[in-house]
C-alpha cells in the first residue's frame, strides 16, 4: 500500500512540476509594455499553436491567417514568440532596413546535443564564423566563376538524364525521382568530383540521407514550443538524429580522406571541387577564421540538403505547369528552336537568349518557392511598421504568401509567365537583386541563399532540355491526355502531394547520330 501511495505522489509531483514550468514559461515570460502587432485570439498554454493546423502545410496555414488578420502578425506558439511576415512591404523592412537586426537564425530544440549542429553555416548565428563562410561562398565556393567551371558537370548529368528517359521508350517516367537523381549527382560531383553513382549505391545513400533530413526536421521543429520541456523531443527523436549525423559523418569523412590521399597538386584551379577548396582554406594559417574538418563536413551536408530535393521539387512544379498549359509549352519550345535550331541540344550559354524560358522558370519559383518559409531571429529590440519586436523573437517570413500577394501581383494564383516579360532586361536585373522584395524565391539580404546563380543555371537548362526533347503526356480524358494534379503535399517544404509521372514522347533525340 505504501509503495502504491509513493508512486501516486511521485506521479502527481511530476505532473505538478511540468504544469508549473509550462505556466511560468507561458505567462511570466510575456513581453509587457510593448506595442505588439495584431494577433488572433489565443488559447491558454498553447497560445496560437492550433492555427498551424488549418491546412496540412505550415506556409499555407500562415497564409490563411495573414489574409484574415493582416501581413504582420504576432503569434505565441507555446513557449515561443513569433512574428509572421506576409507582404513585400514588410519583408523589405526585414531584408533591407533592419537586415542586420534579423541576420541570425534561431537555435532549435536540442541542437547543442548533436555533433554537427553547433558548427553549421546555414543556421549559424551572425558572427565571425558566419561572415567568413558567407564571404568564402560568394567569392569561391558558389561564385559565378565556380558555377561556370562546373558547366561540363551539369551538361554530362543532363545528358545522362535524357538517355535514361529515352530508354524508357513509351513507359511512364517518375519525373520527380529523375530530377532528384539529377540534382543529387550534380551536387555530388561539384562537391567531391565523384558521381555518387549508382555503382556501389552511393547516390541512393545520399538521396536517402537528404530525405530523412527533411522528415526529421519536420518532427523536431515543434519541440521548441515546449519551452523548458523541449528536451522531451530529444528523448523521442534524439537517437534518430544522432544516427543520421553519424551516417553523414562516415560518408563525408571517406570523401575527405580520398581527397587528402591523392593531394591537390595534380589538379589546376579549374579542376578543383568544393572539398579541395575547403581543405586548402582549413590549412591556411592566415585565414580570418580557422575552419575544422567538422565545419567542412557540415557545410557539405547543408549543400546536399539545400541543393537536391528542393531544386528537384521546383523543377517538377515547372514541368507540371507546362504540361497543364500546352500553349505555354509550345511557346517555350518554339523559342528554343528559334535560337538553338533543331540539330543540337540546348546549352546553358543559350539561356540569356531565351527570355520566355526564364520567365517560365521564374513564374514557377514565384508560385512554388523551394523554401516557402524563412525563419530568422531578432538579435536586438527594434520596431517594424511602428510595432515593437523584442530581442530573441522568431520571425517567419512567408515567401509563399509574399509571392502570391494580390497587392504585388495581378491574378497572383495563376501561372502567367508573361508577367516577367515586361521590360524583361530591367525587370530581370531587378528581380534577381531582390530590390522590390516581391520576388524572393531564395530569400534576400545577408542571409539570402548563396547558391542562387547555380540554382537558376540548373533549373533553366533542365526545363529547356526536357521541353526541347519530349512531349509529356499524363493519363486522363481529353485529346492530349489528362492534367497534372497540383495539390500540395503536407509539411514544411513545398512538394507535390502526388509525384509527377508522365509518358515521354520523343520530339528531338540529341543522340540520334551516335545511337
Amino acid at each position: 500500500m505504501m509503495i502504491t501511495d509513493i508512486q501516486c505522489y511521485s506521479f502527481l509531483f511530476v505532473v505538478s512540476l511540468i504544469s508549473t514550468l509550462l505556466i511560468r514559461s507561458i505567462f511570466f515570460n510575456k513581453p509587457t509594455g510593448l506595442h505588439l502587432m495584431p494577433s488572433p485570439p489565443a488559447l491558454p498554454i498553447i497560445g496560437h499553436l492550433q492555427y498551424l493546423f488549418l491546412t496540412p502545410s505550415l506556409y499555407n496555414s500562415l497564409h490563411r491567417l495573414s489574409t484574415k488578420y493582416g501581413p504582420l502578425l504576432y503569434l505565441r506558439l507555446g513557449a515561443t514568440r513569433c512574428i509572421v511576415v506576409s507582404s513585400a512591404t514588410v519583408a523589405a523592412e526585414i531584408f533591407n532596413t533592419h537586415d542586420l537586426a534579423f541576420a541570425s537564425r534561431p537555435i532549435f530544440a536540442f541542437s547543442d546535443k548533436l555533433p554537427f549542429e553547433t558548427s553549421r553555416f546555414f543556421t549559424a548565428p551572425y558572427g565571425d564564423y558566419w561572415r567568413f563562410m558567407k564571404k568564402l561562398s560568394v567569392t569561391q565556393l558558389l561564385s559565378t566563376r565556380q558555377v561556370e567551371r562546373s558547366v561540363a558537370v551539369r551538361r554530362e548529368e543532363m545528358e545522362r538524364l535524357l538517355r535514361r528517359v529515352l530508354e524508357r521508350k513509351d513507359g511512364v517516367v517518375d519525373v520527380g525521382a529523375e530530377l532528384m537523381r539529377l540534382t543529387n549527382n550534380v551536387t555530388c560531383r561539384m562537391v567531391m568530383s565523384s558521381m555518387c553513382s549508382e555503382e556501389g549505391g552511393e547516390a541512393e545513400r545520399v538521396r536517402e540521407l537528404v530525405k530523412e533530413s527533411f522528415e526529421l526536421v519536420e518532427k523536431i521543429c515543434f519541440g521548441d514550443v515546449l519551452g523548458p520541456l523541449k528536451n522531451l523531443s530529444f528523448w523521442i527523436y534524439g537517437k534518430q538524429a544522432m544516427d543520421l549525423s553519424r551516417r553523414y559523418d562516415e560518408l563525408l569523412e571517406r570523401a575527405m580522406k580520398e581527397h587528402e590521399e591523392r593531394g591537390n597538386g595534380h589538379r589546376d584551379d579549374r579542376g578543383k571541387d568544393l572539398i579541395d577548396i575547403l581543405l586548402e582554406v582549413s590549412q591556411d594559417e592566415q585565414a580570418e577564421v580557422r575552419i575544422t574538418r567538422t565545419h567542412i563536413k557540415v557545410f557539405i551536408m547543408d549543400l546536399f540538403i539545400a541543393g537536391t530535393e528542393t531544386s528537384a521539387d521546383a523543377m517538377q512544379w515547372a514541368i507540371a505547369e507546362l504540361i497543364n498549359h500546352p500553349c505555354v509549352f509550345k511557346k517555350v519550345r518554339e523559342e528554343i528552336e528559334s535560337v538553338v535550331g533543331k540539330t543540337r541540344l540546348v546549352e546553358e550559354s543559350d539561356i540569356p537568349n531565351l527570355p520566355y524560358l526564364q520567365a517560365v522558370v521564374k513564374e514557377a519559383l514565384r508560385l512554388y518557392p523551394p523554401g516557402p518559409l524563412i525563419i530568422r531571429e531578432c538579435r536586438q529590440n527594434c520596431k517594424i511598421n511602428g510595432f515593437d519586436i523584442p530581442e530573441k523573437t522568431q520571425v517567419a517570413i512567408n515567401l509563399y504568401a509574399i509571392m502570391r500577394d494580390k497587392d504585388s501581383w495581378d491574378n497572383p494564383n495563376k501561372f502567367l509567365p508573361e508577367r516577367f516579360l515586361v521590360s524583361f532586361k530591367n525587370q530581370s536585373d531587378q528581380v534577381n537583386s531582390g530590390q522590390k522584395f516581391n520576388f524572393v524565391p531564395f530569400g534576400a539580404g545577408r542571409r539570402g541563399c548563396p547558391g542562387t546563380t547555380l540554382a537558376f543555371s540548373l533549373m533553366n537548362a533542365t526545363v529547356a532540355s526536357l521541353v526541347q526533347c519530349f512531349d509529356w503526356k499524363v493519363d486522363g480524358d481529353g485529346e492530349d491526355g489528362g492534367k497534372v494534379d497540383m495539390q500540395f503535399g503536407p509539411g514544411l517544404c513545398l512538394s507535390m502531394l502526388h509525384p509527377l509521372t508522365a509518358r515521354p514522347v520523343v520530339h528531338f533525340n540529341p543522340f540520334a547520330a551516335s545511337m
